[in-house]
């Protein structure tokens, strides 16, 4: 099979997990790459290999000198997320075109690396009062790391001209229609739209 690769970025809260998940739900064909990160877990409810491989910093840093990362960036001090290329591996060994759940830089990383086997989408809100609203309402933030978040959003937000895609998600329903027809189209036709087309 010629694997391929359907990337959707985001800023943090713009609902780009909801719609990877979505996507997975309803296309056996696509297997979701999991993302290496050096952060503590999430409570109980996250699973190593599942949510995400939890390493420790040195072993994260010790597969950046070995080059088995993909891409790899530092997002906040000493908070390392990348993407193992024995994962990409992995999903196309077992048939799979590969979704990613990855932010900005990552997700252009991706891009760059695979080319036109690869589809970038940006997510994006409709303003940053909605993003805002959405990291409160998951009740994980405490006030610094929301600031820090939406401190971020502004210098992500510059980079959405630079992917295939742009997806408004204003509503959730229509996302994932459009989501769902961007992959198929990619899939089936290879058709990547025009640089930064919104949708």
């Amino acid at each position: 099979m010629d694997g391929k690769l359907i990337i959707f970025s985001a800023p943090s809260g713009s609902g780009k997990t909801t719609i990877v998940k979505h996507l997975l739900a309803e296309n056996t064909n696509l297997g979701f790459s999991i993302s290496a990160c050096t952060r503590d877990r999430r409570g109980r409810a996250e699973e190593n290999g599942k949510d995400y491989y939890f390493l420790t910093p040195e072993d994260f840093k010790q597969k950046i000198d070995e080059g088995e990362f993909v891409e790899w960036e530092e997002v906040y001090t000493g908070a390392f997320y990348g993407t193992l290329k024995s994962e990409i591996q992995r999903l196309w060994d077992s048939g799979k075109h590969v979704l990613f759940d990855v932010d900005v830089q990552g997700g252009l990383k991706l891009k760059e690396f695979y080319g036109d086997k690869a589809l970038a989408v940006f997510v994006k809100v409709p303003d940053e009062e909605t993003l805002r609203e959405r990291l409160i309402g998951r009740g994980s933030e405490t006030e610094e790391s929301l600031s820090k978040r939406l401190f971020k959003v502004h210098f992500e937000m510059s980079f959405q001209n630079r992917f295939d895609v742009v997806l408004l998600n204003d509503d959730l329903h229509e996302s994932l229609k459009k989501a769902q027809t961007l992959v198929d189209n990619f899939i089936e036709e290879n058709k990547v739209p025009a640089k930064a087309t919104l949708i």
